[in-house]
């Protein structure tokens, strides 16, 4: 196995991904090898200054980025020599088989929706992040970014897709989907979230359990929640803040450690062709580390052919 991994997105790169690299090299299998996308030269440099082997790894040479700050369509098609650009261009052509980066948001969406596409009947793909339960064990929150504006059939599929998520990577077995709304009423809600609950409810594909509110995200109501991307990334922040606030005040306790970012490496784009996995802008070297963990599992799992066998 090939797991691509873009050495230049994110805050703190190169630094941080390198060493993040060298991180995941350690943690990985027999059979399951790094390929770094990005400049060679520096990347090499790190490599030396931490007193490890680059032959360890493969490289993919190219110097151009796509900034945090540029608009992706853009960036895409004016930059095709970025790590991104290159990154997907491997992926598509199978020379590496899952591809992750703590870079521009945009553009791994765009990228992945140009070169290895949405699988086919996915009407948009949809981005994951981790919500700790309070009593153990977690919750798969979907969509977090991706699709700021949705119908009702996005959302139901977005059920289907973080109910396979659920299982196939975290084991969690029949999980329980459930939709964010403002009551646990059946007829609560705008339009969107009422168009949507006699979808789910009607569907066999997944195991649906009703609404939840805000205050159920770190509870055992469900086990997947679906909302629109607006919604989502909303969520995810407030979570994000939590875990800031906690280690500000100086709070130590088990639970506000597994908010921390870190731990889960980054958020997949379920409904494409391939997996790909987008870190956090400030990745540590421990978010990284985890993100390529991540990759290798959805590789693994064989969740992508999953994922098309659902939607056939």
């Amino acid at each position: 196995m090939k797991i691509g991994l873009d050495i230049m997105g994110g805050d703190y790169a190169p630094q941080a991904t390198v060493l993040g690299a060298i991180a995941a090299h350690e943690a990985l299998s027999a059979g399951e090898h790094l390929v770094l996308i990005g400049d060679k030269e520096v990347a090499v440099n790190i490599l030396q200054e931490n007193n490890f082997n680059q032959d360890h790894f493969e490289f993919v040479h190219t110097t151009e980025v796509i900034g945090m700050g540029e608009h992706p369509t853009k960036a895409v098609v004016q930059k095709p020599n970025s790590s991104i650009s290159v990154g997907f261009q491997l992926l598509k052509e199978g020379n590496i088989q899952t591809f992750s980066s703590a870079g521009n948001t945009g553009a791994m969406l765009v990228g992945s929706m140009f070169s290895v596409k949405a699988i086919p009947g996915v009407l948009r793909p949809a981005m994951t992040a981790i919500a700790p339960k309070l009593k153990g064990g977690l919750s798969i929150l979907l969509d977090v970014g991706a699709n700021a504006d949705c119908k009702a059939e996005n959302l139901l599929q977005f059920g289907i897709l973080g109910s396979l998520f659920a299982e196939n990577i975290y084991k969690i077995a029949n999980p329980r989907v459930a939709l964010m709304n403002i009551g646990e009423e059946e007829e609560k809600g705008n339009l969107l979230l009422q168009a949507t609950y006699p979808l789910m409810k009607e569907s066999t594909k997944f195991n649906f359990v009703g609404n939840v509110e805000g205050r159920d995200l770190f509870s055992d109501h469900s086990d997947v929640i679906v909302c629109d991307g607006f919604t989502g990334n909303v969520v995810l922040k407030m979570a994000e803040s939590f875990y800031v606030v906690a280690m500000r005040k100086k709070f130590q306790d088990e639970f506000f450690d597994r908010l921390n970012y870190e731990e889960y490496g980054g958020s997949p784009i379920l409904g494409v062709n391939a997996p790909v996995v987008v870190g956090h802008g400030i990745s540590t070297p421990k978010a990284i580390k985890n993100m390529v963990l991540l990759s290798r599992d959805m590789v693994e799992s064989g969740l992508v052919e999953k994922i098309k066998q659902a939607f056939q």
